[in-house]
């Protein structure tokens, strides 16, 4: 329904907040992984007819009783969704700057003997 709007409003405060991150963290790939996957779940969501063109545009808006379903949705979803993504994104910074002092350690050592 619309658990795509989670990741997509923390990729925009990514986005906004992007120069007060640390260079080394690489919030360019946590953008690049939240607004990739928010535009192929909005795609999926377009396909089941779930996202129209028309207001409210997102279906489950309709009434409210589908407001609270998808509200539900995108807590049970969207939240765990995000916070997969933000550990699968530390997980590869942490494993890339590991990656990153080794081979310059190796380089280092390899100039030098």
């Amino acid at each position: 329904m619309a658990c795509f709007v989670v990741p997509t409003i923390v990729g925009l405060i990514i986005e906004k907040s992007k120069k007060k991150i640390p260079s080394h963290l690489h919030a360019s790939w946590l953008s690049a992984m939240i607004f990739g996957g928010a535009v192929a779940l909005s795609v999926e969501h377009i396909a089941h007819g779930e996202i129209v063109p028309w207001p409210p545009f997102l279906t489950a808006m309709a009434t409210p009783a589908d407001t609270a379903a998808m509200l539900s949705e995108m807590a049970a979803v969207g939240i765990p969704m995000t916070l997969a993504l933000l550990v699968f994104w530390a997980a590869i910074v942490v494993l890339y700057n590991k990656t990153a002092i080794f081979r310059k350690v190796y380089s280092l050592q390899k100039a030098v003997g």
